[in-house]
């Protein structure tokens, strides 16, 4: 079928090209109308109705329309618009609401305008109004996308309230949980339906999620790290280096840090008790923390893992030990930490004695460098990479879930391992995406390097790395790293020295693709042969000279 939901490729000859189209589906978690496969049949509909011929699909599975930067195929749309590689004229997209629900809605406006100056039209299939430009069209279009943007701020005042609502009966809301704690799904009756996993999500409306303890070497762990804080007065961070030494990982599976204990030790899920409301994030915008009148506590809602007698001990420890201090105060520290130190960085400042740690500068004035420069001092460091991290994180969102669909596709399996920011295909094999940033040599005559920041945790299998250019603004190619060739926190290493690391080159993506594929493909069945030679051979089948079977 030409209008099937099928991605294709190819450049179409240039006389086809005015009849070319690519077709957006996005679908969140609203109404069943809204599922791709809905999308898409009103999509093929029109089209067919109008001569076109879908020639490549960008889908957005689960993902709000509130904001773009987690939209990854509306991303590629608009990239592959402005590059010119885009190999069709119309865009078809089912209504207005599954463009966006972008609170500006000139924000919605503007991603269309960039499709509109390259010369590619966006239509609405589902719509009662052709997007012609006309006066009447204007209006409706616009009227359409103010409706979006109210539609999702009166569905997220209902939602809020509802979370407190069950917040306050004792059920858990968002979030995963703390270290030593479970999330078990429950019924109306309250009747355990088991334990949620990582990633797992209740689906009908009348179950519930409670917390409750987890293993008890882990509630032993949680027992054990109040009694350092309070009865030894030990601090965060030496608490933090003996769990590292004894090789007690996190919930996340990662090394511990002051920060972590921290947040535990202010937990009050640990005496039974359920807050909700410290913070809120209203239609993806920035994270703001509200008063204690606003929050919800259920009290006695988790069986208790600490007594209240130890943990309000540790409370009033935090708070003697905490300082406030006034933002002049705060730079003059830091100042008088330059003038001793000569220079500044983040692991100066988090060791100092009587210096607030990093995150108490950067919330007060935002970013480091801003209190840097409000205190006169330059750091040697180039920042344009920090900049521009954001951008990168989205380009290995869109590469991670092009590699995950390519992969489901083939017959494969794939999950997402949060704790090792990783996928792993057919339980086996994890696979991990970085960034190589380009680095010049030592010296004017010696060869630029590339580095890659090796996570402590790293599953055995491939790292795919997205090697950038001499600017570290464009991507130059793509490799494929086998896991146990890469030793050490940095690794770094020149054109030369690629082999060394037994590292494949692919020059796009798609070949990047298609080698993964090839190559979990080739594991699966190896796996398979595998485990067929190691069963044990029946009587029958065993012809050894005195295990021979009677005649």
């Amino acid at each position: 079928m030409a209008n099937a939901l099928v991605v294709k490729k190819a450049q179409l000859p240039s006389f086809k090209r005015n009849l070319s189209a690519a077709q957006y589906v996005r679908m969140s978690t609203d109404h069943q109308r809204y599922s791709i496969q809905n999308q898409a049949a009103a999509i093929a509909a029109y089209a067919a109705s109008h001569n076109l011929t879908i020639v490549r699909t960008y889908a957005d599975e689960g993902e709000s329309g509130l904001r773009i930067n987690n939209r990854s195929a509306l991303i590629e749309l608009i990239e592959d618009v402005r590059s010119g590689r885009a190999d069709f004229d119309h865009v078809l997209v089912y209504d207005v609401s599954r463009w966006g629900r972008f609170q500006d809605i000139d924000e919605s406006a503007h991603y269309e305008f960039i499709c509109k100056q390259a010369g590619v039209k966006i239509a609405y299939c589902a719509e009662q109004f052709d997007n012609d430009g006309s006066l009447l069209s204007s209006i409706v279009k616009n009227l359409k996308r103010v409706m979006a943007a109210e539609y999702s701020r009166e569905l997220s005042v209902k939602v809020h309230a509802g979370h407190c609502r069950l917040s306050g009966l004792g059920f858990r809301q968002g979030a995963p949980p703390g270290y030593a704690l479970r999330r078990e799904l429950v019924d109306e009756n309250m009747q355990s339906k088991g334990l949620l996993k990582r990633g797992d999500r209740k689906y009908m409306q009348t179950d519930h999620v409670k917390l409750r303890p987890g293993s008890s070497e882990e509630v032993a762990v949680v027992r054990w790290i109040f009694q350092q804080f309070v009865a030894e007065r030990l601090s965060d961070a030496e608490i933090a280096r003996q769990l590292n030494r004894n090789g007690i990982p996190n919930q996340h599976a990662r090394p511990w840090n002051r920060r972590l204990v921290h947040y535990l030790l202010k937990n009050e899920n640990y005496v039974g008790n359920i807050i909700y409301n410290r913070t809120s994030s209203r239609l993806g915008q920035k994270v703001v923390s509200n008063p204690a009148r606003m929050w919800i506590r259920s009290v006695d809602a988790i069986e208790p893992i600490v007594g209240r007698p130890l943990f309000s001990s540790a409370q009033r420890i935090m708070e003697e030990r905490r300082v406030e201090l006034p933002e002049d105060e705060m730079l003059a520290r830091l100042c008088a930490t330059l003038k001793r130190r000569g220079r500044l960085s983040g692991a100066i400042i988090n060791e100092t004695v009587g210096l607030p740690c990093t995150a108490t500068y950067m919330e007060h004035f935002g970013t480091l460098r801003n209190a840097y420069r409000l205190i006169g001092y330059t750091t040697k460091r180039n920042c344009d990479w920090i900049d521009s991290g954001q951008l990168w994180a989205v380009v290995i969102a869109r590469l991670a879930h092009r590699v995950a669909a390519a992969i489901e596709k083939a017959g494969g399996r794939v999950n997402i391992n949060e704790a090792a920011d990783c996928l792993v295909m057919n339980d086996k094999v994890g696979l991990s995406f970085r960034v190589a940033r380009w680095w010049p040599g030592k010296k004017a005559s010696h060869s630029p390097r590339w580095a890659i920041q090796r996570r402590k945790y790293l599953p055995a299998g491939w790292v795919v790395a997205i090697r950038l250019a001499e600017s570290n603004k464009v991507v130059l190619d793509y490799l494929l790293l086998p896991t146990s060739e890469l030793v050490g926190h940095m690794i770094k290493f020149t054109e030369k020295a690629l082999s060394r690391h037994k590292a494949r080159r692919f020059e796009t993506m798609d070949a990047l693709v298609r080698s993964v594929i090839t190559r979990t493909t080739n594991t699966n069945r190896a796996s398979t042969k595998s485990a067929r030679s190691k069963r044990p051979r029946t009587a029958n089948r065993t012809k050894g000279k005195e295990g021979r079977a009677p005649n």
